[in-house]
């Protein structure tokens, strides 16, 4: 017996249960950065949309003229239905969504082909939107599974 002013320890007392490690790596990084960059490759294409709409004028052609011959309001409301798609995939891809990987893979690989019609007019932002979805492809592509895997732990 046990007086108050006494304590022993006894260590069958006391239980430890184990820890269980999540199958992620520091890879998940990388799916965030994607859903990140697919956000902002949203807002950015989303500015090029309300600019290209709003002002007819606003982009530069060169000599040869465009790589595709379609009006710069087209391109417009294309930049604007891609806006919204990379934007909801995105959120979708930073909660480890299947549907937003795949759909973000696939905006990604589009959306660098919809950049070469710009090159001839801004060529520096369309080469920066270019670099922005090959970096999500690659990240969406090579290690998208592992934020759905951390989730589920």
């Amino acid at each position: 017996m046990v007086t108050p002013g006494e304590m022993r320890y006894n260590p069958d007392r006391y239980t430890y249960s184990e820890v269980s490690r999540s199958g992620a790596t520091g890879w998940v990084a990388w799916q965030l950065f994607a859903g990140v960059m697919l956000v902002m490759l949203g807002a950015f294409q989303a500015v090029l949309g309300i600019v290209a709409l709003v002002n007819d004028g606003f982009f530069v052609m060169h000599r040869n003229g465009q790589l595709i011959p379609i009006e710069y309001s087209t391109w417009g409301w294309i930049h604007l239905a891609l806006a919204a798609l990379a934007v909801c995939t995105g959120i979708g891809l930073l909660v480890g969504a299947l549907w937003a990987r795949i759909l973000g893979a696939v905006i990604a690989g589009v959306n660098v082909l919809v950049m070469f019609a710009f090159l001839d007019s801004y060529p520096w932002l369309a080469t920066m939107l270019m670099v922005y979805s090959i970096l999500t492809l690659y990240a969406i592509v090579v290690h998208g599974r592992e934020v759905a895997d951390a989730y589920a732990d």
